[in-house]
């Protein structure tokens, strides 16, 4: 009878036909959409300044844009897939045991088609400013270059070795700082506001660790619209450029990721007290509230993955 029930009422709701039950397309979905929702709107700061010669913004703008973004992108799948949106935090997240290895090549999958997808729509949305811009001649280096608009390239005077330590840097700081966020029994951003805490932290980054390499702290931010302007007419220069720099935000990140989440984990989160002896200050609703939330956690989440914000 309760079966029966049941498809009586999802026979009436019309979005049983198109409603997608399986659980890892689900968050393959999410996670590309929050994805592009974050990159087309940072690259499309980047195409403004660029091909607007500064009249229609400057660096503070890319960073405010990049923070926003990632804000709005939490928004948008962290719900159902963690809004990773970045290769190294799934990675960092598979090495700390809250993300299953078989879920990465997913996770890695739609951040790459998201970030593809949305370098194409920036093309297109400003194919002619670029253009007009470049007067049709489509460079990685130069005055008028217009690469560096999609993916990142090194400063003049940066080396490989020194680009690898400022990615491996940033990148440490961004997932130190997300465990701590995220840290239920020390100093957590509210319920909540996890998209605006998360997107002050990379507007941070942008601003004091951006000047070096544009801060791509994110393989998969950087190779997608990378693969796009090679195909789109730039051709394999992009690859070249910067003495081969492309394989830097692809492995430093990587390294920074879990040096910044186990750096924090070492430090602090090691290091709380038990739940059975209540660290001063807490009382015994915390600890019960505290272990209803993670029941909760669990109920809503089948996969083995880390929710929201890393």
């Amino acid at each position: 009878m309760v079966q029966q029930q049941q498809q009586s009422l999802e026979r009436k709701d019309p979005r049983t036909r198109v409603w997608i039950r399986n659980q890892n397309l689900r968050v393959g979905l999410a996670e590309t959409l929050c994805t592009y929702v974050m990159m087309v709107f940072g690259l499309c700061s980047v195409a403004q300044v660029v091909t607007g010669k500064g009249e229609f913004g400057h660096y503070i703008s890319i960073n405010l844009s990049f923070g926003l973004a990632v804000a709005l992108g939490v928004h948008v799948g962290g719900g159902v897939s963690g809004a990773h949106m970045n290769a190294a935090v799934s990675f960092s997240s598979c090495v700390f045991g809250t993300l299953s290895w078989k879920l990465l090549p997913l996770y890695v999958a739609a951040q790459f088609v998201g970030s593809f997808l949305a370098a194409a729509t920036v093309y297109a949305v400003y194919y002619e400013a670029i253009h007009s811009y470049c007067g049709g001649n489509l460079t990685v280096t130069g005055p008028r270059a217009t690469a560096g608009i999609f993916s990142t390239f090194p400063a003049p005077y940066l080396s490989l070795s020194g680009g690898f330590v400022d990615q491996v840097f940033g990148t440490s700081m961004l997932l130190l700082c997300l465990s701590a966020l995220s840290d239920r029994r020390n100093q957590p951003c509210l319920r909540g506001g996890e998209p605006v805490a998360v997107g002050m932290l990379v507007l941070l980054i942008g601003m004091s660790v951006g000047a070096n390499s544009g801060y791509a702290i994110n393989p998969t931010r950087d190779i997608g619209p990378r693969v796009f302007t090679a195909l789109a007419g730039w051709g394999p220069d992009v690859f070249r450029a910067g003495s081969g720099w492309w394989w830097v935000p692809l492995v430093a990140p990587c390294v920074g990721a879990v040096l910044g989440s186990g750096l924090y984990k070492l430090l602090v989160q090691l290091h709380h007290p038990p739940l059975t002896a209540p660290p001063a200050g807490e009382t015994e609703e915390l600890q019960l509230e505290e272990q209803r939330e993670r029941e909760t956690e669990r109920e809503r989440e089948p996969l083995d993955k880390q929710s929201c914000i890393v």
